[in-house]
């Protein structure tokens, strides 16, 4: 056995014995799991990594707070959802989708995808390992654990047995992601919400429209998500109704036969963003028509300079607009507050509901858990500066560029490859060392 395989042996039983620090006097106790990364999240993001770092052959533990991987997709979404961008757009690293997939897979296809994935690359996360703190002492990242026995859908607390786990490593992946719900869905506060007598739910309680046929009911969100609900909520007639509080960019899915978020990155090749955004608007209005005349204002910075300044991405249009200028679906302004049994509008306006959905996204639960205030930002639990991947000691962040898949591979291949040189180096040294120390006398 060569001098840097002996190393590598080592690590393999103690990934971190080069450094073997005790824990630092802060209450941590000595049992502990060595691991040179741990993973926060099996959610695509997570399971990129994690694919990058097993073949890299750097050990890692991926924990995970539900007892699935992908479970946002697979518990807190509608059944009609599908993705917005085409599949090559949305691939994890190292595996295209298959060939037979449509150009953009359902979401039952998705998760088979993620569940190939993850046997394709012997991933086994921990599972219901709820990360309740990290920080970093000593050199360390010291990353605590409860074990998860109930798992609510929605903004109720986790409950937990008292098992408890302690790892300690060298890297930290947050990879929870933009929608990471663990913290709960981010409903807004609005006056009343306690008089109203109907139904009022969180759109990751939403699954399909069958049942609310001749309801009135009401979508407080006009993201893809709200647009979607309420297009099948209107699909299966219900008398639907929106809220769309601000300045928005609805674009159609697809231009002249192709995906308008592909022919965007093709045309912001060769061309300055400002030209782009005047070919999509004019595009968009040519297919769509004024959104002006359905309640829908356009902000004054075009889709893609807006998504650049602030991460806000356009909406992409799968038929809700078609559905409002027809009149099966309500358009309104954002919401005052409201009543026993319906909302008043900031408009002045009181409409009757027998349901209200929100579809107000999820908060970050990063700032919950981990002991780092730099990086992250306790607002929003997003790190500081846009499309940042790389923290201090050792911390990265991945999925949060607020890009969507396209830029979880882009995100987990810097990472990866950033770790896969520092572990090598440290393994170098190593072998080094081990050298050092067979050295011999010369004989006599």
């Amino acid at each position: 056995m060569d001098c840097f395989a002996e190393a590598e042996g080592k690590r393999s039983h103690d990934p971190l014995y080069c450094n073997p620090h005790s824990p630092p006097a802060t209450g941590f106790p000595v049992d502990n799991i060595p691991v040179p990364v741990v993973i926060v999240g099996a959610g695509p993001a997570g399971l990129g990594m994690a694919a990058l770092l097993g073949e890299a052959g750097v050990p890692y533990k991926l924990l995970e707070r539900c007892s699935c991987i992908g479970s946002l997709w697979r518990h807190r979404t509608y059944d009609r959802l599908c993705l917005h961008l085409p599949k090559q757009f949305c691939e994890l690293p190292l595996m295209p989708f298959p060939k037979s997939f449509p150009t953009y897979p359902a979401r039952d296809q998705f998760l088979e995808y993620l569940e190939s994935y993850a046997r394709r690359f012997n991933i086994e996360p921990q599972f219901r390992q709820a990360v309740v703190s990290a920080e970093f002492n000593g050199d360390f990242w010291w990353i605590r654990t409860k074990e998860v026995t109930s798992l609510p859908i929605g903004g109720e607390q986790d409950t937990y047995s008292g098992k408890t786990t302690l790892y300690r490593c060298k890297w930290l992946v947050v990879a929870t992601g933009e929608n990471a719900a663990a913290a709960g869905p981010a409903v807004p506060e609005i006056e009343g919400t306690g008089r109203f007598k109907g139904q009022l739910m969180h759109s990751c309680e939403y699954r399909s429209g069958a049942g609310y046929a001749g309801k009135q009911v009401l979508v407080v969100g006009c993201g893809n998500s709200g647009m979607e609900v309420s297009l099948d909520l209107a699909n299966h007639n219900a008398i639907t109704s929106m809220v769309v509080r601000g300045t928005l960019h609805v674009l159609p899915r697809e231009m002249l036969g192709c995906s308008t978020f592909g022919i965007s990155l093709w045309l912001l090749r060769w061309f300055p963003v400002q030209a782009v955004d005047r070919f999509l608007l004019m595009m968009a209005r040519f297919i769509m028509g004024d959104t002006t005349n359905i309640g829908i204002t356009r902000p004054s910075l075009g889709p893609m300079e807006l998504k650049g300044v602030s991460g806000k991405t356009p909406v992409l249009d799968v038929g809700t607009i078609a559905k409002i200028k027809s009149g099966s679906i309500n358009v309104f302004p954002g919401v005052r507050c409201f009543h026993e049994h319906g909302v008043e509008f900031i408009d002045g306006r009181t409409e009757n509901f027998d349901v209200v959905i929100l579809a107000t996204g999820y908060k970050s639960n990063v700032p919950y858990w981990l002991k780092e205030k730099t990086f992250f930002s306790e607002k929003d639990g997003f790190p500081r500066k846009s499309k940042e991947w790389k923290g201090k000691n050792g911390l990265y962040a991945v999925g949060f560029s607020r890009s969507g898949l396209l830029a979880v591979y882009k995100d987990a291949t810097k990472i990866s490859e950033d770790i896969v040189q520092q572990w090598r180096d440290m393994c170098m040294e190593d072998a080094r060392e081990t050298l050092s120390n067979r050295r011999t006398p010369c004989p006599i």
